[in-house]
């Protein structure tokens, strides 16, 4: 089995940045302020007013409330009542490494954390706007049953989840937010309220390119306010060219630095725990790549797709980023040109070869597109290229060089 697979996401906000997103079209949050320093979170926390604060740490991983520092505090999340101990908190967070069950064993630096005005919640719901396939276009989904997985109130209590189609011409309904707020259970005023803020949300999901937007919980307080506790915010990365102010509040801090290397010139890459190292086009081939690997004896040190319009410069910089992975004692490449040009594939391995002075066993899978020409290239090299006919040839390859050093 492997360890350790944490999937590329394409866009890394912070919490304070959704709410900030959120603010920002109208919808109600919790009143909050940002602090990089222990005296700005005291001043931010004297500046709130509230009758109770909450301080979060910011780190993308979950689990925060549960968490552990380095500066020996427990807990990611703390409620009081006074200013004066927010500071102190804060003080104990910042510039040291949370450790939650989804980070790395070292945890994760915190440089800023989110001071926040503390609300009761009285009752808690489930709402969501996202791309359904099925129904070619945006829908609501609510439910009742707010604060927990929503995957599982849908497996036990079906009836629960309710479903609204979105007509994009026509953007939500008065009547269809209002019924999806009285399944909510929003009752009286609120009601109207409820459907405002789903109003809201959907302006927000459209302003934003979203491909979904979870508020989980949508609820109600004592005062009889409705507020959107907790979101996460999904993004269409084919909008990113007309999304920039979003895309540039990408946090990449807490990603793998090959990872987001690997994102600028449009290679993805995945880490895994093994020393073969995969350089393959299409996400099928690579993972078939990954189990052929496995199946074989060996360990694949890393998933990385080239994709379809792949060019010369795009294969050194893969070598480039392969070779710079400590873990890595072969590279197997399994190329399928379809829409790849296998002899653009040569030219590049031949050059990073030369450039990066490879100390690896290397062996190559070509098949597709100009095949002959990249065979011819790879030969003609004088480079110690080990062939293979097909990919059970390569898998077995990799493995026997790394048994033979």
């Amino acid at each position: 089995k492997l360890v350790r697979v944490s999937p590329r996401r394409w866009l890394n906000l912070q919490e304070y940045q959704s709410k900030k997103l959120m603010q920002d079209s109208g919808v109600t949050v919790q009143h909050f302020f940002v602090a990089d320093t222990a005296s700005e979170a005291l001043e931010a926390a004297k500046r709130l007013k509230a009758k109770e604060i909450v301080l979060k740490a910011q780190i993308l991983a979950g689990g925060r409330g549960k968490g552990v520092f380095d500066s020996g505090l427990k807990g990611g999340v703390h409620l009081t009542k006074d200013p004066a101990v927010v500071g102190e908190l804060a003080g104990k967070m910042l510039g040291f490494n949370l450790t939650t069950k989804q980070t790395p064993k070292e945890g994760v630096k915190v440089k800023t954390v989110m001071v926040a005005e503390a609300l009761d919640i009285s009752t808690e719901t489930y709402f969501a706007i996202l791309m359904d396939r099925s129904c070619n276009g945006p829908v609501m989904v609510g439910s009742p049953q707010g604060g927990v997985d929503i995957e599982e109130v849908a497996a036990t209590t079906p009836e629960l989840i309710f479903k609204e189609v979105i007509d994009i011409f026509e953007g939500v309904r008065d009547d269809q937010a209002l019924r999806m707020a009285a399944n909510l259970g929003f009752k009286g005023p609120l009601e109207r309220q409820a459907a405002d803020q789903i109003k809201r949300l959907y302006d927000l999901f459209l302003k934003v390119d979203a491909t979904q937007v979870e508020v989980n919980p949508l609820g109600e307080t004592p005062e009889g306010q409705v507020v959107c506790f907790d979101a996460k915010i999904n993004f269409d990365d084919n909008a990113e060219f007309r999304q920039k102010a979003v895309f540039a509040m990408d946090d990449t801090a807490e990603s793998d630095p090959l990872e987001t290397e690997a994102a600028k010139y449009d290679l993805k890459y995945i880490g895994l725990d093994g020393n073969i190292a995969c350089f393959v086009n299409g996400a099928g081939l690579a993972m078939a790549t990954c189990d052929i690997i496995d199946l074989h004896g060996g360990k694949p040190a890393n998933f990385l797709d080239l994709g379809g319009g792949v060019k010369e410069n795009q294969v050194y910089v893969a070598f480039k980023l392969l070779t710079a992975d400590p873990k890595v004692e072969a590279i197997l490449v399994n190329i399928f040109g379809g829409i790849v040009n296998c002899a653009i594939i040569a030219n590049g391995i031949a050059k990073a070869c030369r450039e990066l002075e490879l100390k690896v066993p290397l062996v190559v899978r070509l098949e597709g597109t100009n095949v002959q020409e990249a065979k011819r290239i790879l030969s003609e090299s004088g480079l110690p290229i080990t062939s293979a006919s097909d990919l059970d040839d390569a898998a077995k390859k990799a493995v026997a060089a790394i048994a033979k050093k």
